[in-house]
């Protein structure tokens, strides 16, 4: 059931009251612990429900639902820590210039946040994933607006949270969640609601970016929009192992059939001679590969006339023509073009712009000048690949100089891999220039509870009054930086 203006209102507010519920870390930390036991106890129903909903089928939703139980504990490990708090604290001296009072600095939660699910991530992204568990180790409640997609298995992941959140004496409504297009307009403009996070569509993150700056108090807002993740071949690379290329890109291409937010879109190949034997090897790995099932009708309905009108375009081929399956799939495949057409603007932009599903775009390359004038004219993107030969990943070549070119593109650069796959580690980015994402944050890894928090300085404060965490005796046992010196 669609969710009215006052529904959002009820949940906002008591997830507005439940906040100081979440004010000790130690119960934050076990509310995340209990709340990946709960979802692994409820497997079976999880993994069962989110099949009939979204068709991703075993191995891929046992996978993520595993990711996202790891995840809860890594923030639950991240709260025990502290360090996330940034405590930093400067004792007076009246010798600097000017004069440093006292003062003592770290990180507060926002307030409510509000969460915006995926399609393609019903579990990692959705009601238990990264952005509620980020929110709720940095102290914040979270709203969670559900993906029209799975509506069932977001219900039922809501209340495992719940329960959680009932085992440590923490209110249910710490873990909101609305159904809805209007529920999510109305979610956004909400005055309680402090911050949000998002990860879909470029048009429908843009809308909510604008409704969020729009607001009398404007918001942060943390949406992931749209990538293209372009890769470039090396003619030396593609000399030195054409066939594992190809069948690389072939895999990556179609994990997931090609539902992932990181799958690589354009592919920079040198023309002729050993690029020709890289296609011929992504054509055979292509051929093989079954026709699948999207999320839904509309995305199928997209990614079929994407492709057909991609393809129409001049000078684009089919080696393995992408378009409809059966009446309820798509087959994989993919289009090659001479890059001089994405070197100026025309028609063929088209082909720099995303199309969600199981196709790619290879690019063939005369020269290196070439790949720098399409890459200059890309957009933001999650990630960008480079695949080197031996000696080029010694120092031998223009390895150095493409990594350059890419680095701006990207909020993740790979070497010699594929960019599906993203692993849940402290020193993971995920997120890019926009239109990837409309902040500079993360939303995995550790890093992404920074989202939530702001900092705030006090200035010559009795310590009586000072919050614990920023005493000298430290009595909470914090990470901390005092005087420009680390404390562990």
């Amino acid at each position: 059931m669609e969710a009215t203006a006052a529904d959002v209102d009820r949940a906002v507010r008591a997830a507005h009251d439940a906040r100081a519920a979440l004010a000790d870390r130690a119960v934050r930390a076990a509310f995340l612990r209990s709340a990946a036991a709960c979802l692994e106890a409820a497997k079976d129903r999880l993994v069962e429900t989110a099949d009939a909903e979204t068709a991703l089928g075993v191995p891929r939703l046992p996978g993520e639902l595993a990711r996202t139980c790891y995840q809860l504990r890594a923030f639950a490990d991240l709260v025990d820590e502290g360090a996330f708090l940034d405590v930093i604290i400067d004792h007076p001296d009246d010798t600097a210039t000017p004069p440093i009072p006292d003062l003592r600095r770290y990180k507060v939660p926002l307030g409510v946040v509000a969460v915006y699910s995926a399609s393609n991530f019903p579990f990692a992204f959705s009601v238990p994933g990264g952005d509620t568990a980020s929110a709720l180790a940095a102290g914040c409640p979270v709203v969670v607006k559900a993906h029209p997609d799975h509506p069932a298995t977001s219900e039922l992941a809501a209340s495992l949270l719940r329960e959680a959140a009932a085992e440590h004496g923490v209110p249910e409504a710490v873990v909101g969640l609305v159904h809805g297009f209007d529920a999510g307009v109305e979610l956004v403009r909400h005055p309680l609601v402090a911050a949000a996070g998002f990860t879909g569509s470029v048009r429908g993150g843009r809308a909510l970016f604008d409704a969020a700056a729009a607001r009398p108090v404007p918001i942060p807002f943390h949406g992931e929009l749209g990538s293209l993740n372009p890769v470039v071949v090396t003619e030396a690379a593609a000399e030195e192992r054409p066939d594992e290329i190809g069948a690389g890109l072939a895999g990556s291409m179609t994990l997931g059939v090609g539902q992932f937010c990181v799958k690589p879109g354009l592919v920079l190949v040198p023309s002729g001679g050993a690029g020709d034997q890289l296609v011929k090897s992504l054509t055979d790995a292509v051929g093989r590969v079954a026709d699948g099932v999207l999320l839904d009708h509309r995305m199928r309905d997209n990614f079929v006339a994407g492709v057909a009108e991609r393809a129409a375009l001049p000078d684009v081929d089919a080696p393995v023509s992408p378009g409809a399956g059966g009446a309820h799939t798509v087959a994989a495949g993919f289009l090659t073009v001479p890059a001089a057409r994405l070197a100026a603007e025309g028609a063929h932009d088209l082909l720099l712009e995303e199309c969600f599903g199981p196709v790619t775009v290879v690019a063939r390359y005369a020269t290196e000048a070439e790949v720098t004038q399409v890459l200059s004219r890309l957009p933001g993107n999650l990630t960008a690949t480079l695949h080197l030969s031996s000696r080029e990943a010694e120092g031998t070549g223009s390895g150095a100089a493409l990594l350059a070119e890419l680095t701006p593109l990207a909020g993740r650069v790979l070497v010699n891999g594929w960019p599906t796959g993203v692993a849940v580690a402290p020193a993971q980015h995920h997120g890019g220039p926009y239109p990837a994402t409309t902040s500079t944050s993360t939303s995995v890894g550790g890093t992404a509870v920074e989202r939530w928090l702001r900092p705030v300085t006090y200035q010559s404060t009795p310590a009586p009054l000072l919050p614990p965490e920023l005493r000298d005796e430290n009595p909470l046992r914090l990470p901390r930086r005092v005087n420009g010196r680390r404390e562990n």
